[in-house]
């Protein structure tokens, strides 16, 4: 009862990121996690999460083919998850590809973000790079995709066919200064990213502020492209750090294993708490990986063991087969912690 107590009066969404932050904190002070990567991306992906059927958020999704809700999180290249965010299935995920960069208050700074094929769209594009960052998602049906010329009279050699409308300068300097206010008010905080998208969404022909942004996105987009579909060292690094966000996605899913992985609240922001509760969760417990690993290749190197950074390359913090999940687990708050053991020779 005093725990039912102290999460429905004291804890809030905005402490759980706060607790999250500061364990990522801890995570970065290791030096291990340089062999996984350098902190300066991040993957975005959204894992379904089951839900009653008569719960309001709760709504049936095509892809996964049964009723839930999103959680969606920003994975860095590191492992460990930055930013998770409680959606429901009828929203478009690209909303909010942008909003765990933004939100970030821990010590990891990213500026590139990887998605899959949900993660994009021309409006995505356009913001994502007034903001300063760099969008590169994994293109499922690049087909399916339009590229825009520079110029009507431009012809291009060999891939004249893959061009349709040309790009509309004129709209994107009409409204560059409404474009850059937009930018600089997500930038201060005034409005979130995932707001200003969601008005995109609709489409309505009365914003005109929407298709300046699709026009700036078409560009940015159809430069990426270019780079996407010759560069076959991007499209396998795109590849990787999605990968990373699914492992993320199975090793939560291992974590939350009471109420066979199902959200039992009917509330808005107590669901949302939930998957912070088990972001939190997921993220002490790569901390505590990470922690034992560290220790475990520093006493191989004392033995005399030769362990390089590519061998350490191979591991990852996802391991479970010492977690014990069932049991009785008692806390004792006068029992001295073990310094964390953080340095280690990449």
């Amino acid at each position: 009862k005093q725990v039912a107590w102290l999460n429905f009066k004291r804890t809030t969404v905005e402490r759980l990121d706060k607790a999250i932050f500061k364990v990522s904190n801890a995570y970065k002070k290791f030096n291990l996690i340089e062999c996984w990567g350098s902190g300066n991306s991040v993957s975005a992906d959204g894992k379904l999460w089951d839900l009653y059927e008569d719960n309001l958020l709760s709504e049936y999704h095509l892809r996964y083919g049964r009723f839930g809700g999103i959680a969606y999180y920003h994975v860095s290249d590191t492992y460990i998850a930055l930013f998770s965010h409680f959606i429901p299935c009828g929203v478009y995920e690209a909303i909010y590809i942008l909003d765990g960069l933004l939100n970030n208050e821990s010590d990891f700074k990213p500026d590139t973000v990887y998605g899959d094929t949900q993660a994009q769209s021309t409006p995505v594009f356009g913001l994502a790079y007034l903001l300063g960052i760099k969008l590169m998602p994994r293109i499922r049906n690049i087909k399916d995709l339009n590229f825009y010329k520079p110029d009507r009279n431009m012809v291009l050699q060999h891939i004249q066919s893959l061009f349709h409308e040309p790009i509309q300068w004129d709209r994107i300097e009409k409204y560059y200064p409404d474009m850059l206010r937009t930018a600089m008010s997500i930038k201060a905080g005034k409005i979130t990213a995932s707001t200003i998208l969601r008005r995109f969404g609709t489409k309505n022909r009365k914003n005109k502020l929407y298709f300046a942004f699709r026009e700036l996105g078409r560009v940015v987009r159809t430069m990426f492209l270019l780079e996407y579909i010759t560069d076959l060292e991007l499209r396998k690094t795109i590849q990787a750090a999605t990968c990373k966000s699914e492992e993320f996605n199975e090793f939560a899913r291992w974590l939350f294993f009471a109420n066979g992985g199902k959200i039992a609240s009917n509330l808005k922001h107590e669901q949302g708490k939930i998957v912070k509760f088990n972001h939190l969760l997921a993220n002490l417990a790569i901390l505590y990986n990470v922690n034992a690993m560290t220790t475990a290749f520093n006493d191989l190197r004392a033995e005399g063991h030769d362990i390089r950074r590519d061998h350490m390359a191979k591991f990852s913090p996802y391991h479970t087969a010492h977690l014990g999940r069932l049991g009785s687990f008692e806390l004792d708050l006068d029992k001295e912690v073990k310094p964390m053991r953080v340095k280690l020779e990449i």
